[in-house]
Parts: C-alpha cells; sequence; structure tokens
C-alpha cells in the first residue's frame, strides 16, 4: 500500500464532510454536536487543523518537529494545542471557514501524495509511514463527520473505504489501555468484520485466540467512541476482548466522554 493508493479514498471521504457542511445557515453551524461544548463549526475546524499539520509533516519535517517541541510531548498536549487551534478558525465567518478547510484539505492530501514511497513522516510520538497517516486521517474525517451527521440528523452512507479505517483500529488496538494506564494482553485480538459490501474482512493474528467480530462500521464507531458497545452489534470471543470494548480507542491521548449507551438508535448497520 503507498500514500497514493490511500489518497483517493481520502480525499473522498472529504468530499463526503464537505457535502453534509456546504450550504448551512449560520443557524446550523452553531448547532451543538454529542462531543460536549463542540458545535459543527468546531468540527470543521478541527479536521481543518488536522489536515494542516498532517500536511506539515509530510512536506516539511523540520517544521512540524519544531511545533511539536513547542506543543510538549505529555500526555495530552496535542489536544490542548488542537483546541488552542480552534481559535483560530471559529472567528472565520462561516464561508470563509469553510474555504479555510477545503484549502488545508487540498494542501494536506496533495502534500501526503507527494512523499515518496517508503519514507517515514514525523508525528507525534514517532515517525509513521505516509499511508498510515493518510489512514489516520480518514479515521479523523470518520469520527468528526459522525459527530457533524448526527448533529444535522444526517444519515450517512458507508462504503468498503472504511475498510482503511478498520486497519487503522487494528493497527492502534492497544491504544485503550495506554490512556487507561493499563498493560495490553500479551496476544492481539483477531478482527473478523462484515464490509457494508458484504465482504468479509479479517486482521490480526489468524491463531488469535481472542477475536471481536460484527459489522465493519460498528467497529469503527466504537473505536473513535462514537457509540457506546452496547448499541453496536459487535460480539466479544474472550474475557479480553469483551474488556477491550470499554477501552477501545483509535487515537492517542485522553479517551473523552465517548457516548452513553442508549444514547443512539441500535447499530447504524442494522438501517
Amino acid at each position: 500500500m503507498t500514500a497514493q493508493d490511500v489518497i483517493a479514498d481520502l480525499m473522498a471521504d472529504a468530499e463526503d464532510v464537505d457535502r453534509m457542511v456546504a450550504g448551512l445557515t449560520d443557524a446550523q453551524w452553531a448547532t451543538p454536536t454529542p462531543a460536549e461544548g463542540w458545535t459543527v463549526a468546531h468540527q470543521l475546524g478541527h479536521l481543518a487543523f488536522v489536515f494542516r499539520i498532517a500536511g506539515l509533516a509530510a512536506a516539511s519535517p523540520e517544521a512540524f518537529n519544531a511545533l511539536t517541541q513547542r506543543i510538549g510531548s505529555g500526555f495530552g498536549a496535542f489536544d490542548r494545542a488542537v483546541n488552542a487551534a480552534l481559535e483560530e478558525y471559529l472567528v472565520l465567518p462561516r464561508e470563509a471557514l469553510v474555504t479555510r478547510w477545503r484549502a488545508e484539505r487540498d494542501t494536506g492530501a496533495a502534500a501526503l501524495a507527494a512523499v515518496p514511497d517508503g519514507t517515514l513522516v514525523p508525528w507525534l510520538v514517532r515517525p509513521i509511514p505516509a499511508p498510515v497517516l493518510c489512514a489516520a486521517g480518514m479515521t479523523e474525517l470518520f469520527a468528526h463527520g459522525q459527530d457533524i451527521a448526527d448533529a444535522l440528523g444526517i444519515e450517512r452512507q458507508y462504503t468498503d473505504r472504511i475498510k482503511r479505517i478498520v486497519g487503522f483500529v487494528a493497527h492502534t488496538w492497544e491504544f485503550g489501555y495506554q490512556a487507561n494506564d493499563l498493560t495490553p494482553p500479551a496476544e492481539q485480538f483477531r478482527f473478523q468484520v462484515t464490509a457494508p459490501s458484504g465482504a468479509q474482512w479479517t486482521f490480526g493474528p489468524t491463531d488469535a485466540t481472542q477475536s471481536i467480530t460484527g459489522p465493519a462500521v460498528d467497529l469503527c464507531l466504537l473505536a473513535v467512541r462514537r457509540r457506546h458497545h452496547s448499541d453496536l452489534g459487535l460480539v466479544a470471543d474472550g474475557a479480553d476482548a469483551h474488556a477491550w470494548l470499554e477501552l477501545a480507542q483509535a487515537y492517542r491521548g485522553p479517551a473523552g466522554k465517548g457516548r452513553a449507551a442508549g444514547q443512539f438508535a441500535k447499530s447504524t448497520s442494522d438501517a
């Protein structure tokens, strides 16, 4: 997998978010989302900033490293930096913020696409391959796009592009333990999920003794903490796998409150 392989999917997911916010009224722009204290405008500003720093990491590693040194490496430092940067976006009028989001999106994606195959890109904890950073960007779009959709009452149409995100969830399966200062199990779980198209995908060791099965969309919603596991169609086989349903997160830093049981209708994949 190269960055070019992922860029088209990344941009398609970004266009999905763009369609949700294009043409909103000022009142809709200020609609609260399920993320406490964040409106639709907050969500888009956050995404714009994420694309901005991803593009910086890809195009100018030295400048990115200088930025992370200013942010600091302590737990939650990046979250605090993101929240501080939001003010720069929130002061913009609605149309100007949409324009800024599109510019940051396009510039960031172009920078990632230009990274030579096999080159590592500096990131928050350690350098990672550009395709992995692209998958992380898709995960951000999935999570914050879901917040926007939930706030505006939009029913999202998921596609098999989500396979990139499932792979990222499997890659980051230990993050929830780290966020809660817990030691992960010695053995990774096997993830056996059903794609929106009905295809079957498997990630993780094929000989794992514990597993998570169910809809791919539900696994992603769980790992970005946009749905409570009791409202999803996931089945855990094994004590550690069952405990993971409470801990799962596909991002660094504090877990946040997540979503409460029963806050949303049962499994979106059932619709």
